[in-house]
């Protein structure tokens, strides 16, 4: 049973016209790429979590907002997104760069705690979430997250602490794959040698296939 009681309840859900799919993974990845042209391809509702009004304020918050306010404005953030799908999908498919597993891994690894602890922390609020019919977790070699790093337009400062400050990217990479581990929606996506082009292909095949055995769900490397 829900811990959740009205009026904290997410609202009813009309029906899905559509997949919800989730690109997860590192900074630099290619997941923002990607969900442009799966967006394309599929005819949806492309999503950044986080979303307005929480996009832009990330930074202030990492700076100044000790641990625990700092979880909760992403915790804000991932809530208000969630709202955001449940009313897309009611209109097609939804194709989000980044959810709640970023939330989750992100937060352990630049505040340096126990994954478990981030786990208890979000667990009455998941109840709240639309699951993902499916989530791609993106891994690539760090000569290859270098080289498109080197060509992002948009690095923030949590970009550059990734890759130029020792420790964190480990720590990232170790928690998504903890977190994917345990993710029924989990699918994971090697990108080295491919193509955005390529990877929307592979996407798009994998939900092709979905529709045509709609009860068979198995977790498996493209």
């Amino acid at each position: 049973m829900s811990p959740l009681r009205a009026p904290y309840m997410p609202g009813a859900d009309q029906g899905r016209q559509g997949p919800f799919v989730v690109l997860e993974g590192v900074s630099g990845v290619g997941k923002s790429t990607l969900a442009r042209l799966l967006a394309k391809r599929l005819g949806a509702t492309e999503i950044h979590t986080l979303t307005d009004p929480h996009t832009g304020w990330s930074d202030m918050v990492n700076r100044e907002l000790r641990p625990l306010p700092q979880f909760a404005f992403y915790l804000s953030g991932l809530l208000h997104v969630s709202d955001a799908v449940r009313q897309h999908l009611c209109r097609g498919p939804v194709v989000a760069d980044r959810y709640a597993s970023s939330v989750m891994a992100c937060h352990a690894a630049v505040n340096q705690v126990g994954l478990d602890q981030v786990r208890e922390l979000i667990a009455p609020f998941l109840p709240y979430l639309v699951a993902p019919d499916v989530t791609f977790y993106l891994i690539s070699s760090d000569s290859s997250l270098k080289e498109r790093m080197s060509t992002k337009t948009d690095v923030k400062q949590d970009d550059t602490d990734l890759y130029d400050v020792p420790g964190p990217l480990a720590r990232l990479r170790e928690n998504f794959q903890s977190v994917a581990e345990t993710d029924p929606s989990m699918v994971v996506l090697p990108t080295d040698g491919r193509s955005p082009d390529d990877l929307a292909d592979i996407i798009v095949k994998h939900l092709e296939g979905r529709r045509a055995q709609p009860d068979r769900h198995r977790r498996r490397h493209p």
